[in-house]
């Protein structure tokens, strides 16, 4: 196997003088190379270089218009970083001085004219063995990184699936469907890039939104499955969830989970700062928190919960407008509409001139 790589490879010769050229085809040839091509006028070297593709080249350093240090910094771009493609010099006689040139410029071994023929195959046999095993070296380190690519990829679709796991199970409580946290997670995503976000943020986005309400998993049931409103003590108790599924989600090196947390802490902030749970107000609030507030808000309002039912799309997107520059972020809820409306959603219908009607005071946090 080893013998039939060798004698497959691919011999570029680069000598002005035909006999020396002759003498290395021929002794080649006897050593049982066949894929041999020849060279005399160094001006070629180019064009010839980039169809041939030579596993090694015998290059005569003393030629006419290119010399050999020529020939090999013409090369030199043309050889992609990494690559081992050896070079043989062939010389009559060099300096040290030009020998350390050589080989700063990509010479790899020396023959000395007139040519010893076993040196000149043992040498050949050596760079191309070192030429193959480069090669093999390489091709088994990309397999490796695809495999590491592999690995890495499904250890990040293991870690998202488990985190939306975690939001569908506390979303699961006052939720059978637990579907209300991906559509969240799709339309947050669909407005953070209706905003200008880049399509790295769109994507953190689409996976922290669905985790905005994991705080609830610590709210009692009696509470957030309560069929009708809220005393003051229960209400303080519900609001809670947001510092809750902060403290779940914080402490993280990761930039998915530390979005997470900024969401799930600051969801229900007001525009105007009369939110939960610090009273952020207008720009303090985190943007990705501003987007998912409009979404979170918008479908639930018009999907059914156990303590209410679902409003239709018309009376949602009142609410909606008249709570745009107090409650929500006028900029987002204007992008939502717009994206909506371009997703051609059945969910996209804005009305144009609504009835306006201000949410209730202190509305309840389990929308």
């Amino acid at each position: 196997m080893r013998d039939e790589i060798l004698a497959n490879a691919r011999i570029l010769i680069l000598d002005d003088q035909e006999a020396n050229v002759v003498f290395l085809e021929r002794l080649l040839q006897r050593a049982g190379y066949t894929n041999l091509k020849s060279l005399t006028d160094s001006r070629m070297i180019g064009s010839f270089h980039s169809i041939f593709q030579p596993d090694l080249i015998l290059l005569d350093l003393h030629m006419p218009h290119l010399d050999g240090f020529a020939v090999m910094e013409q090369l030199a771009p043309a050889i992609p970083a990494g690559t081992y493609l050896p070079i043989l010099v062939l010389t009559a006689d060099i300096t040290k001085e030009a020998k350390e040139r050589a080989l700063s410029i990509g010479a790899k071994d020396f023959l000395t004219k007139p040519f010893e023929p076993t040196e000149v195959l043992l040498r050949i046999a050596n760079l191309l063995e070192t030429r193959f095993l480069h090669i093999k070296l390489a091709e088994h380190n990309q397999v490796l990184e695809q495999r590491v690519r592999e690995r890495t990829r499904e250890l990040e679709e293991a870690q998202v699936e488990i985190l939306e796991r975690l939001a569908r199970a506390a979303e699961y409580r006052d939720d059978e469907t637990g579907r209300h946290t991906q559509r969240v997670g799709w339309n947050s995503a669909l407005l953070a890039e209706a905003l200008g976000l880049s399509a790295a943020q769109v994507e953190l986005v689409r996976r922290a939104a669905p985790l905005h309400d994991v705080g609830k998993i610590g709210i009692p049931d009696h509470i957030l499955l309560k069929p009708g409103k809220l005393t003051p003590e229960e209400f303080e108790i519900m609001k809670a969830h947001t510092t809750i599924g902060a403290k779940i989600l914080s402490g993280s090196q990761f930039p998915l989970l530390q979005l997470a947390r900024d969401i799930a802490h600051a969801h229900h902030e007001r525009w105007d700062g009369g939110g939960f749970p610090q009273g952020l107000k207008g720009e303090g609030i985190p943007l990705e928190a501003r987007i998912v507030a409009v979404a979170d808000a918008f479908d639930a309002m018009i999907s059914n919960r156990p303590y209410r039912k679902a409003l239709t799309v018309d009376e949602t997107w009142e609410i909606i407008w008249d709570g745009a520059g107090s409650q929500w972020d006028e900029r987002v809820v204007e992008a939502f509409a717009a994206a909506m409306a371009e997703s051609k959603s059945e969910r996209a219908y804005a009305i144009a001139n609504p009835a306006r009607r201000a949410p209730a005071a202190g509305a309840d946090p389990r929308r």
